[in-house]
């Protein structure tokens, strides 16, 4: 096997399932917002693995809290106490809305974690979970079931039952499907897959009431815009409502695959030994590095950073809306995760920016058939984004 972009390529199309439409980069080494190829291209990193290296890549805190762990203990199942779960889960208590944390391994499973919890907590009968259209929620059947797009569901059908999905933003056709059988309403405070749509404050605040009136649960899927990705620890933090049952992941463990489901007491009795339970959740190793993620995210003057560099990659975005408006109509986002709003006609060549941009060595995304998405590490530095806008802007100038 040659080490080299084609080559590895090539072997890996040879052996792996064709679920993946790849780029042809095999990248080899990170650090901070860079990655290398196999063939030595360095690339600017406005994806993060898609919001997951957050603290960019291969952080030296985090690197070597990940070294002295596996040197130690690498797993142990959860018929034992770990330090490092443990560790993380009392952080996680201590800065959110939850008293009890449910470990996982990826944001599929802590999305399935939350329906089961959500289910068994509002007893027998209640079993119906309203999510949105646009929504993105896993892969797993129950997860895709939940998710609001019918393009995930194709080929997969019977979907499972209990999943209804209302209309982006329409809180009268949330309410009209609420009957005897619903447990919860599903939602993520922004939409990243559906194409970088925040849900506005007060539509929360009614899914929230809509909650309290009916005695349901309200179940907040922050993996993508948790963990500082929007500027606060958690996004729902800055906008007035509070969920009883949350998820994260992606950026928890800084690569490392680890997912949390975070409820209040009194739902998280519901689940008992024997009730739920996983092999690897709350891995030791990929625990300790979501403990040093969290401490460094935690630390004094971060998490105001995020904010001020958030403002600064918008200010270029609106610069860009302006020099092209025939491609572009708006800058929409939140905090680090930010999308510039497509016309007709920059849709048309939306995947053909992102591959001209890679080809320029800066990696973004298409999403929801609508915007461009940008992702940048929350350690990007003003020169960074403008790197990254002088070259969006000469593609752009291309299209």
């Amino acid at each position: 096997m040659s080490l080299s972009n084609q080559g590895l390529a090539t072997a890996s199309d040879e052996v792996f399932m064709g679920t993946y439409a790849r780029y042809p980069a095999a990248m080899i080494s990170g650090r901070g917002c860079r990655l290398t190829d196999a063939d030595g291209r360095q690339y600017l990193d406005f994806l993060s693995g898609i919001a997951v290296c957050s603290l960019g890549h291969c952080h030296p805190e985090v690197t070597r809290t990940i070294q002295e762990q596996a040197a130690k203990l690498v797993h142990v199942s959860n018929l034992y106490y770990t330090e490092p779960q443990t560790e993380l889960a009392r952080l996680l208590v201590a800065n959110s809305f939850a008293d009890k944390v449910f470990l996982a391994n990826s944001g599929a499973e802590v999305n399935e974690a939350a329906i089961k919890l959500a289910r068994i907590a509002a007893g027998p009968g209640r079993y119906q979970v309203i999510s949105l259209a646009g929504s993105f929620h896993g892969r797993t059947l129950a997860t895709v079931a939940a998710t609001g797009q019918p393009k995930f569901h194709e080929g997969f059908e019977p979907m499972p039952d209990g999943f209804v999905h209302a209309p982006f933003g329409d809180l009268a056709a949330v309410k009209a499907l609420i009957n005897e059988k619903t447990c919860a309403i599903l939602c993520e405070p922004l939409q990243g897959e559906g194409g970088v749509r925040p849900l506005p404050p007060e539509y929360l605040s009614g899914l929230r009431a809509l909650c309290d009136q009916h005695e349901l649960f309200l179940i907040m899927d922050e993996i993508q815009t948790g963990m500082g990705r929007t500027g606060t620890l958690f996004a729902h933090e800055q906008l007035g409502v509070t969920p009883d049952i949350m998820t994260l992941a992606k950026a928890l463990g800084s690569g490392l695959p680890i997912g949390a489901m975070l409820a209040t007491k009194e739902i998280a009795t519901a689940f008992t030994p024997g009730t739920h339970g996983t092999t690897f959740g709350g891995n030791p190793v990929a625990a300790a590095a979501a403990v040093t993620t969290m401490k460094i995210m935690l630390d004094d003057g971060f998490l105001p950073l995020v904010q001020s560099k958030t403002r600064y990659l918008e200010a270029q975005l609106e610069e860009l809306v302006s020099r092209f408006p025939k491609l572009l109509t708006g800058v929409r986002g939140l905090g680090m995760i930010q999308g510039l709003v497509l016309s007709e006609a920059g849709v048309a060549v939306g995947g053909a920016i992102v591959k001209r941009m890679f080809e320029q060595g800066c990696l973004i995304n298409f999403a929801g058939n609508a915007v461009l998405r940008f992702l940048p590490p929350l350690i990007v530095e003003e020169s960074d984004i403008d790197e990254f806008a002088a070259i969006l802007s000469q593609v752009l100038n291309e299209f």
